[in-house]
């Protein structure tokens, strides 16, 4: 038979307690730098992935259409160089 002694029972409990506020603390300190890196990056112009891919995106059609727009120039100019 054992017997539960109450010193140690309490001892238990104790750390039982400091271990989940330990782990609170990481938690907490964890979201805290993770929120200053962000304050911190917010004032650089830095931009997301999606915006630069929108961008991206954009200036590409442009340089496609760009270039269609000089082949028709060109076009243009040789049917005016042949009717002088």
């Amino acid at each position: 038979m054992q017997s539960e002694n109450p010193l140690l029972a309490d001892i238990a409990k104790l750390m039982n307690s400091a271990a989940g506020t330990v782990a609170g603390m990481g938690r907490e300190a964890r979201d805290a730098a993770r929120e200053r890196l962000k304050e911190g990056l917010g004032g650089l112009d830095f931009v997301s992935r999606e915006e630069f891919d929108t961008v991206k995106e954009m200036a590409a059609k442009a340089r496609e259409e760009n270039e269609k727009l000089a082949e028709r120039l060109a076009a243009l100019e040789a049917a005016l160089a042949k009717k002088k």
